[in-house]
């Protein structure tokens, strides 16, 4: 009883600090719930348009300093990084309007390619999300570190640690929550960059035409020092390196189930904003730097220097105030920039875990209806990196970047290959697939630019860990697909001897148990099952074959899990419910055909455990005789893989029961074993 008391105790006081830190459970019976919890297009740009607007505090500058005496070639490669922008957005709502329940890279290649190809483009993306959550907090411990004295700086790291771990809870707490939190920084670093774009720029115009001149000259003087040849493959060098500028343009496409409704509406506005907002912050910032003379200087970034010369008339407490203000914003956004990351990298591991390539329990949401599996392995695994790279920025931009340009090309391959195969039922065909195609040769270019400049200096790790984490989803698919097909055998032999079960047992019918009066030896069972499948068929005759008449009645009892396939609005909540009766009714009428008294019970959350402990309380009023039986499946050896790979809720839900007194059995289904050949599943009717 102590062992039982200490149990309780212990768990309610890990209720309290979750429910502290992390929050109440949400409401699943609240109509509004999908709407409160959801983004409209301008949260969605805050939390999602951060990773590319923070790009602009060091993709410009790569720009820049890569035409090291030529600058006046940074103007063409700004307009060149605009036109890119837009192309790769406007491809990307193509996906949006294809694709409204998300599209991001894994599911665009998998659906147009093939699921190995769109597997692939998932890990890619999977690491260049680790990357985003530990670049950005890098980054922006940088930047506040840069701030203060020197014997400080031994504690950045820490820092690092800090921000990254609340990070983590926020996003714990919910995807709103996490981005309203945000948001003001996002704001403070929109007004103050469009101030310091504007004074750079308009504070220039004047000078327009002298710059203009200037420039032309330099260009002409740049083709004669370098020849055509030479200063076109230095923008394109320029133009590459600076290809930072573009990632988290597809994190909308990825977000899409986190959008208010219409989704596809809300989505096509969030990439407008993003687009817009990212093209003037880039092409602004090149503009000014090339205004204002920005050049190189030892421990200063070129957006220092720019807000330094802009200010440098200003009354002194006003321009330092201001400086602090741009500065102050670019590291705090740097830290919301790994927002994307937490956002976007769950719901790709939820799609991948769907489709069997990663664990399933990827799929499960917590009861705040986040993908809380998905948040805390992206979190270790951005803890783990951080600690290896020492927070170190320069080590980390060699490994960014490259992973989201092959993401990138196989969703515009993939697409081009779309339009060409409807061109005869898509009237606009052509003017799409030259969209997507324009798009493959400019990320294609870039993506083979960056990685032969990048492999050498340690970008072959990136790959290195990519392939890592393909092959690993090559053993998780080959597992998961073994275990299908031997539960599609079991389901086909196990059906096709219910009508004999059933004869067999309509020989021997079980004595009828008057409304109200029970029997010495009678048993309520209650079956734990989930869905009308092979395992809840299997364990309901080894019940009847083992209990024989000593089973009166039946409780078949299911959980439906809302996880991030079916978390999309109240109508799918409603088909889940319906599926759920329609299987246990199923069975109802299977025991009623045996001669057994039947009912079922039910349940929808994100829990199995935590659903049924609800339960019990009016189960053991109704029936406290019950006892409790579910089936597991059993691995030879009892693997890593498979303890990895199922989640034995049963064993945790015979935990939860013992805590209560009741007595759980659980049904061994051994799936290396004879006992699931069809001579044993045979032998139950004789």
């Amino acid at each position: 009883m102590l062992v039982i008391y200490l149990s309780i105790m212990s768990n309610e006081i890990g209720h309290k600090i979750k429910k502290a830190v992390i929050g109440s459970a949400r409401d699943l019976s609240d109509e509004s719930l999908f709407k409160r919890i959801s983004l409209i297009a301008f949260f969605a740009w805050v939390g999602l348009g951060s990773d590319p607007l923070s790009s602009s505090c060091y993709g410009p500058e790569e720009i820049m300093r890569n035409l090291q005496g030529h600058e006046s070639l940074g103007i063409f490669v700004g307009l060149m990084t605009i036109i890119t922008i837009f192309i790769i957005s406007t491809s990307y709502r193509q996906i949006i309007g294809l694709f409204p329940h998300g599209g991001g890279g894994y599911i665009v290649a998998s659906r147009l390619i093939s699921p190995t190809v769109g597997m692939i483009s998932g890990s890619a993306l999977l690491i260049d999300y680790v990357l985003t959550i530990t670049l950005s907090v890098s980054a922006g411990a940088d930047a506040v570190f840069s701030f203060l004295p020197a014997p400080w700086h031994q504690y950045k790291l820490t820092f690092a640690f800090l921000v990254l771990f609340i990070l983590i809870i926020l996003n714990l707490r919910g995807v709103k929550e996490s981005v309203m939190v945000l948001t003001p920084i996002f704001l403070l670093f929109i007004l103050t960059h469009l101030i310091l774009i504007g004074l750079g720029i308009f504070g220039h115009l004047d000078e327009a035409s002298t710059v203009v001149h200037d420039s032309l000259n330099e260009v002409t003087g740049s083709v004669s020092q370098l020849g055509l040849l030479g200063t076109a493959l230095l923008m394109l060098r320029a133009y590459s390196l600076g290809a930072g500028t573009y990632t988290g343009i597809e994190a909308v496409s990825n977000g899409i189930p986190n959008l208010r409704e219409p989704r596809v509406t809300t989505a096509q506005k969030t990439m407008i904003l993003l687009s817009v907002s990212l093209a003037i912050a880039a092409f602004g910032l090149i503009l000014s730097y090339y205004f204002t003379g920005v050049g190189h200087e030892q421990g200063k970034t070129f957006n220092a220097i720019l807000t330094e010369r802009v200010v440098s008339g200003w009354n002194p407490l006003t321009g330092k105030s201001f400086l602090y203000a741009v500065l102050v914003s670019e590291a705090a956004l740097l830290f919301v920039a790994a927002q994307t990351g937490f956002l976007d990298g769950p719901r790709v591991m939820a799609n991948m875990a769907a489709d069997n390539w990663l664990p399933r329990r990827f799929t499960h949401l917590s009861d705040r209806l986040v993908s809380q599996n998905g948040i805390l392995i992206m979190g270790v695994a951005a803890f783990i990196l951080l600690f290896f790279s020492k927070g170190k920025v320069q080590w980390l931009i060699i490994l960014y970047s490259i992973n989201v340009f092959i993401t990138f090309t196989l969703s515009q391959f993939g697409m081009v290959r779309h339009w060409i195969s409807v061109r005869k039922e898509e009237r606009k065909w052509f003017r799409k697939m030259l969209v997507n195609g324009i798009g493959l040769l400019l990320t294609s270019f870039i993506l083979i630019t960056v990685t032969y400049m990048k492999f050498g200096e340690g970008g072959w790790i990136t790959i290195l860990i990519t392939g890592m984490l393909a092959s690993f989803s090559f053993i998780i698919k080959n597992h998961y697909d073994k275990v299908r097909k031997k539960l599609i055998i079991i389901q086909k032999e196990i059906t096709s001897l219910i009508p004999g079960l059933i004869r067999k047992y309509k020989e021997k019918p079980a004595k009828t148990v008057k409304p109200g009066k029970r029997t010495k030896d009678e048993q309520t069972i209650i079956l734990l099952v989930n869905g009308y499948n092979g395992l809840g068929l299997f364990s309901f005759f080894r019940i009847v074959d083992s209990f024989g008449s000593n089973c009166r009645r039946m409780i078949f009892l299911q959980v439906g899990l809302i996880d991030s396939r079916s978390f999309r609005g109240n109508d799918q909540l409603e088909k889940l419910r319906e599926g759920i009766i329609l299987d246990l009714q199923k069975y109802k009428y299977l025991a009623g055909q045996m001669g057994f008294e039947s009912d079922y019970k039910y349940s929808i959350g994100t829990d199995v455990v935590e659903e049924v402990d609800k339960m019990i309380p009016d189960i053991m009023q109704s029936y406290p005789d019950a006892l409790f039986i579910g089936g597991q499946l059993v691995f030879d050896g009892n693997s890593w893989l498979s303890r990895l790979l199922h989640n034995y809720t049963i064993f945790a839900v015979q935990q939860k029961l013992y805590l209560h007194g009741l007595t759980t059995i659980v049904i061994p289904i051994p799936m290396e074993t004879d006992q699931l050949k069809p001579a044993y599943l045979k032998s139950l009717i004789h």
